[in-house]
């Protein structure tokens, strides 16, 4: 029987298998490129298994090369399928921005040590009381601190100004931008601030460093009543949103 087996052809399977398992591996780790690594790994899984069957039944020599074939191939399939989920949530946060981790609201008016032990329900982030905070998983919180409806703009146009707080809480630095608002009628019609000519306390765009604060005021059309809140510029839903009737 070994006899046979040391003149038996070795497995092509075997080796074909082995190095798309090769190729497979190498690629594997690759954003994009990794969709056709798994592909070629499940091909090259399915020829080293043909090849160690028929080495198994003695057609066939080479069985060490088709089990390392088969071996790698698996490996393969699995670091594609980490990687994706890993670049996939790398993708879902910078588009939809980290989510909220708490909501709290301070009590007595500015003084920040007097907060509300008992809010921090982060499922229930919209139409937010005038005065609450919400945190985010990325340790920056932010808050609509008041609403001002008597302002008049150049044109004579009345507009509704919001004055927002941002707090970096973390280790790290933290970015703030005028266009992470949006401002939301009671029709549901959603745009971004508009422009006032005689102040010097829009909130305007820019980072935090760990433990900075930067407050500034948004200016919205006459009508608003709602203060959108989004994480990400680049998501479509809101993160919190404050009723400001």
């Amino acid at each position: 029987m070994d006899a046979s087996r040391s003149h038996a052809p070795r497995s092509v399977m075997g080796i074909v298998g082995l190095v798309l398992a090769i190729i497979a591996a190498a690629t594997s780790f690759m954003p994009i490129v990794n969709n056709f690594s798994f592909f070629l790994a499940l091909i090259s899984a399915i020829l080293s298994l043909v090849a160690v069957i028929s080495c198994a039944r003695g057609k066939k020599s080479g069985k060490g090369v088709a089990i390392a074939g088969l071996v790698v191939s698996i490996i393969s399939i699995v670091v594609v399928l980490a990687t994706q989920s890993m670049y996939s949530a790398a993708i879902d946060d910078a588009v939809n921005g980290p989510d909220v981790s708490g909501v709290s609201t301070q009590q007595g008016g500015d003084d920040p040590s007097k907060e509300d032990d008992g809010a921090g329900d982060a499922s229930n982030t919209q139409n937010l009381a005038v005065g609450t905070s919400i945190d985010l998983e990325s340790g920056l919180s932010v808050t609509v601190d008041a609403v001002d409806t008597s302002i008049v703009n150049y044109d004579g146009s009345a507009l509704v100004g919001v004055q927002v707080t941002y707090v970096n809480n973390s280790d790290n630095s933290a970015d703030y931008n005028m266009y992470d608002w949006k401002g939301e009628d009671a029709q549901g019609a959603q745009e971004n601030s508009t422009f006032f000519s005689d102040d010097g306390k829009e909130l305007s765009s820019g980072s935090l460093a760990p433990g900075g604060t930067k407050t500034g005021f948004l200016y919205f059309k006459e009508g608003t009543v709602k203060a959108l809140y989004f994480s990400s510029v680049l998501s479509d839903d809101a993160s919190a949103s404050w009723s400001l009737a």
